[in-house]
Parts: structure tokens; C-alpha cells; sequence
């Protein structure tokens, strides 16, 4: 059946109107669907360190299995021990599931933080928390492949402290980053969210 002029003028911008409709939908889906390799964000890499026994350990130390990597320092005031406590009792609240977890304790302080150093602080927490220190060389190394921060503050007296990242970092099996731990909340709500990465 042919159609007649009219119909066909208002056929031509109700069919583009209409594929524009499509494209715009399907451009919306794409950015909308998460990439395959989402967990892949640059975050995290090689390194090499020392632990508190004086054993020398790399991030294929943790492969394997969900891990959870933090910076902090032996003469942290307040955010380092608050952390590294909400940690052990995230650990503890998962139970058994955690049973093969690493945290991995990177200190920002090289300097002052020897392995006995970290041996003696994290005797106060979870076994499964692993100290891990080096020469500022690798230490600065590690906190850059975590795209951290630290940087030393002069005190009073020829003391200092550390300013640093907070951030929990959780590592999956391939040492991908996936995200940061929400410490915020009570540790069995941060556990059962954890639950879903292991």
C-alpha cells in the first residue's frame, strides 16, 4: 500500500527520533554495565618486605586469598591502634571464614619501625595481622604502587609523626584492589560485607 506524502514526512522525524532513542539507550548500557575487569584500578603491586620475624615477604605472599593491606606506624597516637583493633574484631566476628586472611600492617615509618618494633606493637592484636617494614626505599615504593601517602611531621623536641593514608585497603585473590573497608559501623555489619568478597 503506498503512502501518501504527508504520511511519509511525519514517518521520516518520528523514525530518526526514534533511532536517536535507540543510540542513546544503548550508550546508557554500556556505561552503566560494569567492565569485566572492574577490579583492575592500578592500585597495589610488587613489592618486597620484611615481617616482624625478619622473614622477607612480597605481595605474592598474599595471593590466594582475600587480604586486607594498611599503612600506619608503631608511635601512631590514635588512628593506627583504633584501626588495627576494628580489624581484629572484623577477624574475629567472621569466624572460621577468615580462617586463611592476611592483613598485611605497612609501616610509613621505616626508620623507627624495625621488625622487633612491629613484633612487639601487633602482640596486641590479631595473629593474622602480618608487620611489614624495609628501607624507606621500599617502603616509599610499596605506599606509591597503593597510590598512599606519608609524609613525616616535625614534633617538639626532634620527634615527629607520620601523616598518612587511613584507607583499608581489601585485595582479592589476584591482588586486585576492590574496594576499602567501612570500619564505620559495628564489626559484624563490616564482616558480613566482607563475607561477600572471600
Amino acid at each position: 500500500m503506498a503512502l501518501s506524502p504527508r504520511t511519509r514526512r511525519l514517518i521520516l522525524p518520528v523514525g530518526a527520533f526514534l533511532l536517536g532513542l535507540v543510540g542513546v539507550s544503548a550508550a546508557a548500557v554500556i556505561m552503566l554495565v560494569p567492565q569485566a575487569h572492574q577490579a583492575t584500578s592500578g592500585i597495589g603491586g610488587p613489592f618486597t618486605l620484611t615481617d616482624q620475624n625478619g622473614k622477607t615477604v612480597t605481595d605474592q605472599d598474599f595471593r590466594g586469598a582475600t587480604h586486607l593491606v594498611f599503612f600506619g606506624f608503631t608511635h601512631c597516637p590514635d588512628v593506627c591502634p583504633t584501626t588495627l583493633q576494628q580489624i581484629s574484631d572484623v577477624l574475629a566476628a567472621l569466624g572460621p571464614k577468615a580462617e586463611g586472611m592476611k592483613v598485611a600492617f605497612v609501616t610509613v615509618d621505616p626508620e623507627r619501625d624495625t621488625p622487633e618494633a612491629l613484633k612487639d606493637y601487633l602482640s596486641s592484636f590479631d595473629p593474622r595481622i602480618v608487620g611489614l617494614t624495609g628501607s624507606p626505599e621500599q617502603v616509599a615504593a610499596t605506599v606509591k604502587a597503593y597510590r598512599g601517602y606519608a609524609k613525616k611531621v616535625p614534633g617538639k623536641d626532634g620527634d615527629y609523626v607520620m601523616e598518612h593514608t587511613a584507607l583499608v585497603y581489601v585485595m582479592n585473590a589476584r591482588n586486585d584492589f576492590v574496594g576499602a573497608l567501612n570500619l564505620n559501623r559495628p564489626a559484624q555489619e563490616t564482616a558480613a560485607e566482607l563475607t561477600k568478597r572471600l
